[in-house]
């Protein structure tokens, strides 16, 4: 009786976080990179007519974006649509930050699911997949510290080009990785395997960061399989080749030419031709980077704190199982994935928004993998702790769950109160130019302070239906609010 009503309480908590999120992203500013990327702007329209590059590989053609063309496109097909459905129920101002709130609470509702799978170890949405959920949920931070482990960007921009696809990424491994478990022999039908292909494909070219990841981890699967059928055939070279599972290598395999293909096109980006960071000031950085984002403030030290701290008790204090040694395995995998995904980050190039190449962007997929080791480490310790020691414990996951969901408190940060009245402005202009008295950035990323520099944003707002016609404005010089 005690727990009966425990699982639909789990789910309102869950539904509850998930509604707020979408409010707090209701409430942030329009970002800079947004009407470009959807109008799209003169720069970014190559990408949209050349999905996989080849005036890249035919002429050497160098221009915006020329690797991510899924990640330009969902950006154009949702900000074309989703806003007009919403008109039916709020102004034309309003529904575009409410496409922004309902896309960024819908990615990490899929995150949830995705890593509610890992950390449960199945697809069954039970009590413990509930749980393990309900243990993630407070680390997702929209204020708080959001600059240390954010996952989900102010910027929605950023949301579809780093959390999005690593959610899809990690449902693409989910049955490589139920197979590594024992739990299901991967034997995929003709149309998994041409869907799990298709996710590959559309992966490949939606952004900086899928790249790296599957250069890691499908090597580090690979070696991984052959290491321990070389030990099961005693180095019988016959005998591995074999036993290779060809629908797993081959999507691998796959997976990973794409990828390479992907990051060759990249290196002729338009936005990297003027690196002047070398390469080895690149690497000397990263312990600075390393620094600044795990150690600086408390949040992602106390995560990676609680992990080792639970992967402790699991072999000092609780009895030995299979499982409990292979969450201690998994600890020690993460930490081989996070040394050599970072190592790889320099070669990525260097942007001036990220100075120590190192930031929560570019290692989310290790806070996602820390984030899942937290969660499946929590509940298998609360689960065979006995006694006092079990209520010590809980009280402990407890302070940690409140002190995640206090922090992410969106007072703390700028909302779009100055960019609405700014918009207000230009919705009730009836002349061609405006001169707005707010010097808040309009979908830039700084204040435009020349008509002209507002062409991109004009036609964009007036699609929206925010504006009667074109409308061209100028803002007073001021502080910007980049927050890439």
């Amino acid at each position: 009786m005690k727990t009966r009503y425990l699982l639909p309480l789990l789910v309102l908590f869950v539904a509850l976080d998930l509604a707020y999120t979408g409010w707090e992203n209701y409430q942030m500013p329009l970002d800079g990179d947004l009407a470009r990327i959807v109008l799209p702007a003169p720069e970014c329209r190559p990408v949209l007519s050349d999905p996989f590059g080849w005036a890249v590989l035919t002429r050497h053609a160098v221009y915006v974006a020329p690797n991510r063309f899924f990640a330009h496109a969902a950006m154009v097909a949702y900000f074309k649509s989703v806003p007009f459905g919403l008109q039916r129920l709020m102004s034309p101002i309003s529904s575009v930050y409410a496409a922004c709130g309902l896309f960024s609470a819908l990615v990490q509702a899929l995150l949830l699911f995705v890593l509610g799978l890992y950390a449960s170890g199945s697809a069954r949405l039970g009590r413990r997949f509930w749980l393990v959920v309900a243990l993630l949920v407070p680390l997702f931070q929209s204020a708080g510290y959001h600059n240390q482990m954010g996952i989900i960007d102010n910027a929605v921009t950023y949301t579809f080009f780093y959390a999005f696809p690593l959610a899809l990424l990690l449902l693409f491994y989910w049955p490589f990785y139920q197979a590594a478990r024992g739990a299901a022999r991967f034997r995929p039908r003709w149309w998994q395997y041409g869907l799990l292909l298709a996710l590959a494909l559309l992966l490949s070219f939606n952004g900086p960061i899928i790249p790296g990841v599957v250069a890691v981890l499908n090597t580090g699967i690979c070696l991984y399989w052959l290491a321990r059928q070389w030990q099961a055939t005693g180095g019988n070279i016959a005998a591995v080749g074999q036993r290779v599972p060809w629908p797993a290598f081959s999507l691998l395999l796959l997976f990973g030419g794409l990828c390479l293909y992907s990051l060759y096109i990249g290196q002729f980006e338009l936005e990297s031709r003027d690196i002047t960071i070398p390469l080895a000031e690149r690497y000397r950085r990263l312990p600075t980077g390393l620094n600044e984002t795990f150690f600086r403030r408390p949040a992602l030290a106390i995560v990676l704190g609680a992990v080792l701290l639970n992967t402790l008790l699991i072999g000092r204090v609780l009895p030995a199982t299979a499982e409990g040694r292979r969450l201690r395995r998994l600890l020690g995998w993460l930490g081989l994935f996070a040394a050599a995904y970072m190592l790889l980050l320099p070669l990525g190039g260097y942007r001036e928004y990220r100075p120590f190449i190192i930031r929560r962007d570019s290692i989310m997929p290790v806070l996602l993998g820390l984030m899942a080791l937290y969660a499946a480490t929590t509940y298998y310790v609360a689960a065979h702790l006995a006694g006092r020691a079990r209520g010590w414990y809980l009280g402990w996951v407890g302070a940690l769950c409140l002190f995640y969901t206090v922090s992410d408190n969106i007072w703390r940060y700028p909302t779009n109160a100055c960019q609405r009245q700014a918009l207000e402005t230009l919705a009730q202009a009836r002349t061609p130019t405006v001169q707005l008295p707010e010097s808040c950035p309009v979908l830039a990323w700084q204040p435009i302070t020349n008509y002209a520099e507002s062409e991109v944003q004009a036609h964009l707002l007036d699609y929206w239906g925010i504006t009667w016609g074109k409308r061209l404005f100028q803002q007073p010089p001021g502080q910007g609010a980049d927050s890439r």
